[in-house]
């Protein structure tokens, strides 16, 4: 069902305006955006579309064809406190907005996503920037793209209590599928680069989905902010010195170790380097996430391994916050079917199921 279908089924009247917003995956600098480093990330083709319209009532009605039962739909009274699950991420659109002076009338919003929720993908990066976009052109807004991933950022820390960075968003927002975001977290400044010439990337799931609010992503943070802050820094972007990261304690040293190398990560292949190198700096990035960030778990790892136990891969990392979800592989172009399936073959046979998502 397409969503304009469902806007009109679910409310009974054709929706005024419809937004979409692709997912993102994440190639290099994980947990680096909150310590305002650099990432390199890439919008993919899979998105989520939103419908909305004027509500014909004074409460805000959301449906998404992704929840199932009770939990697809949500009506809340205006002024009334965050709605559950996905509709917190909506409510805090609609509130950013307001705080910023926007007079946002009660309206229905329709949702439908290709975009899999806890797989790393930033499918609620995805549906913040598709709301802010239909709200954008149903009220008129003069926002430009960055605007709105701000927004979608403050969206996601103030009203749905995650801390995250800026990179989803901005991925999301800016960015454009076939190539890859190099941006400065703490400038935003940006450019899209290549993807190393004769290469295609794959991204599977572990089969583990992972809720960042849940999840220890708020605490790497709060880590990262005290080991900034023990090195005297305004955040582990501004470490000179890597040797100076050995006098912090455990597990300090080893959150900073991986900030900073990742980092000096995606500098090197934003510069401009072969698949080979890329691969090489994507499979560090993995054991630096796995080791030194805490953040892989068995079935991650598991993949990853059967990931690059195949011919043609260059490369293969979790990607997005980890505690679960997904994997992204750097591959030689054509090898995508043969791959997958003998990634998920040797996946199997180490006792776990998962599954392709792109």
């Amino acid at each position: 069902m397409s969503v304009a279908d469902l806007y009109e089924r679910g409310f009974g009247v054709p929706a005024a305006v419809f937004a979409t917003a692709s997912g993102r995956v994440n190639l290099l600098g994980e947990h680096t955006d909150y310590n305002q480093g650099l990432v390199l990330p890439a919008a993919i083709a899979l998105a989520t579309e939103v419908a909305i319209g004027p509500s014909r009532d004074d409460s805000f009605h959301l449906l998404s064809q992704n929840m199932d039962g009770a939990h697809a739909r949500v009506d809340y009274a205006d002024g009334s406190s965050p709605p559950p699950g996905y509709g917190r991420y909506v409510y805090g659109c609609i509130e950013v907005l307001r705080l910023n002076g926007v007079d946002i009338a009660p309206c229905s919003v329709a949702i439908h996503s290709t975009v899999p929720m806890g797989a790393g993908l930033s499918s609620s990066a995805a549906l913040e920037v598709a709301v802010l976009r239909a709200l954008r052109k149903l009220h008129g807004l003069a926002l430009d793209d960055v605007t709105i991933a701000k927004f979608a950022q403050r969206a996601e820390v103030e009203f749905a209590g995650v801390h995250c960075g800026i990179m989803d968003q901005m991925a999301v927002s800016v960015g454009q599928p076939g190539q890859l975001l190099f941006l400065d977290t703490r400038s935003l400044a940006y450019r899209l680069v290549p993807f190393p010439p004769g290469t295609e990337i794959a991204i599977f799931d572990c089969g583990v989905p992972r809720t960042l609010a849940t999840s220890g992503y708020n605490e790497r943070r709060r880590e990262c902010e005290a080991a900034a802050a023990a090195l005297g820094v305004a955040a582990l972007r501004d470490v000179v010195d890597p040797e100076s990261i050995a006098s912090l304690p455990s597990p300090l040293r080893e959150r900073a170790r991986h900030v900073v190398s990742e980092n000096q990560r995606v500098r090197i292949a934003a510069a401009g380097v072969d698949a080979a190198t890329f691969g090489q700096l994507m499979n560090e990035s993995h054991r630096s996430l796995r080791d030194d960030f805490e953040v892989s778990i068995d079935a991650l790892d598991a993949l990853v391994e059967s990931v690059l136990s195949q011919p043609r891969v260059f490369g293969c990392k979790l990607t997005g916050a980890g505690f679960g979800g997904a994997c992204v592989a750097l591959l030689g172009a054509g090898a995508g079917a043969a791959v997958k399936e003998g990634a998920l073959s040797a996946f199997a046979r180490r006792g776990f199921r998962g599954s392709v998502l792109l």
